[in-house]
């Protein structure tokens, strides 16, 4: 959420902001609503004034003086009672359309309309070149017996899945490994409620605007999260840190679920669009400095390349473009992995600032050493996804045979095993 103040400073900042993101939002509505709410709330403290006023003086009068004092009295009673109603109305349109306005994207972010506008930074290795020909993820998944979905959607559904024998292993080597080397950051590792309220959809900005891509569990009036960045970023709601425990850093292990509402069809086939999938989040909560934010995103940053650079997957660096931003989101990085079967980099992770956004929502302050208290930054970085992840993995290290070599880094969690051979 922005400062109400800077957007009636900045009406065309904002608007163009709205624009760059290729969002609906009618700006002029939500000011001249903020007009009629002060407004009325003028009106409503002047009436109240002026009862208060009048009944102190009541007791001190008689005849028709006091006759009149209390005709006035109740007039202004009935003038509340108009009012108010008006005024709640009002305040709540405020706070709807307050829900909805984006954060402007900072100015070197690109304009574009899809992730073919993103400009590529840097990239690390280049895509393997196979002398034989190459299986897609799926095709060795299933071959090397590590993944059942036929019978996954028996029982859940499209896009589920079942992941089994060294499947498993590799994941769970995949997540110690990038635990281990954000705890070895100084990252405080978290497991978090992956069932949330409301307040945190709606705090953290996944909620109004992405209320379609949200499981909800009606009987108990909660959802389910689609990433640990809800929980962690919501875990100070309401909270007035101190300076000196800034910055806040947390990597959050969840499972995450998605609806994927506006996918319409889109990569239905294997690992890459699912319902449900397992990610280790990194979360910074910071002083709202935007010099200390950008540290802090180049530190997030930096963390999962480090992680992608020690598996020797090939990938590129790229700055999301405008459309591809979120509605909270000022900058944001993604790291886009080499897919063959996809012939192309596709996103594997993404890194964003979000300033105040969020911790307005969510009354998340810091309190200065001059004790001045303003609301802190926050950021996220996905650390490691998977089974998305382990599409890149599969199809970068597989052999002729069809076995797949276990990346270096992860053998160490993988009881020995450092190839996968096909079961089929």
């Amino acid at each position: 959420m922005l400062d109400i103040a800077f957007i009636r400073n900045n009406p065309d900042l904002v608007k163009e902001g709205i624009r760059k993101k290729r969002m609906r939002m009618d700006l002029d509505e939500l000011l001249a609503v903020d007009e009629q709410v002060r407004g009325l709330r003028r009106d409503v403290e002047q009436i109240r004034a002026d009862r208060n006023r009048l009944s102190k003086e009541i007791p001190k009068l008689k005849g028709a003086e006091k006759d009149e004092a209390v005709a006035q009295v109740k007039g202004l009673k009935d003038g509340l009672t108009s009012k108010e109603p008006q005024l709640r109305e009002a305040e709540e349109r405020f706070e709807q359309l307050m829900l909805l306005v984006p954060n402007p994207p900072a100015p070197e972010a690109p304009e574009g309309d899809s992730d073919d506008d993103n400009v590529e930074v840097r990239t690390f290795l280049e895509p393997r070149q196979f002398d034989f020909q190459p299986k897609d993820h799926l095709e060795l998944a299933e071959s090397l017996d590590i993944l059942d979905i036929p019978r996954a959607v028996k029982i859940s559904g499209a896009r589920m899945y079942c992941l089994k024998n060294e499947g498993v292993m590799l994941e769970f080597a995949l997540f110690r490994f990038t635990l281990d080397h954000l705890i070895s950051k100084g990252f405080q590792p978290m497991i978090v409620p992956q069932l949330v309220r409301r307040e945190a959809m709606i705090g953290t900005g996944f909620f109004p605007l992405g209320e379609e891509d949200t499981f909800f569990i009606e009987k108990d009036n909660l959802y389910l999260i689609g990433t640990s960045e809800v929980p962690l970023v919501a875990y100070h709601m309401d909270e007035i840190l101190n300076e000196k425990e800034l910055p806040k850093h947390y990597c959050g292990y969840s499972s995450c679920f998605r609806r994927e509402a506006g996918s319409y069809g889109r990569d239905t086939k294997g690992f890459y669009r699912l319902h449900q999938f397992n990610k280790v989040e990194q979360i910074s909560i910071c002083v709202n400095d935007p010099e200390v934010s950008r540290q802090e995103h180049n530190l997030l940053l930096s963390n999962a390349e480090e992680i992608m650079q020690a598996l020797k997957l090939p990938h590129r660096v790229a700055l999301a473009c405008s459309a591809e931003m979120g509605q909270g989101q000022v900058l944001k990085h993604e790291i886009e992995t080499w897919m063959p079967s996809r012939g192309k980099y596709s996103e594997t992770h993404s890194c964003s600032t979000l300033h105040e956004f969020q911790a307005r929502r969510l009354m998340i302050r810091w309190r200065s050493k001059a004790g001045q208290t303003r609301f802190c930054h926050t950021l996220n970085n996905t650390a490691a996804a998977s089974p998305r992840i382990l599409i890149p993995i599969l199809e970068n290290f597989q052999n002729a045979d069809g076995s797949v070599t276990v990346p270096e880094a992860l053998r160490p969690y993988m009881r020995g095993i450092e190839r996968i051979e096909p079961k089929q």
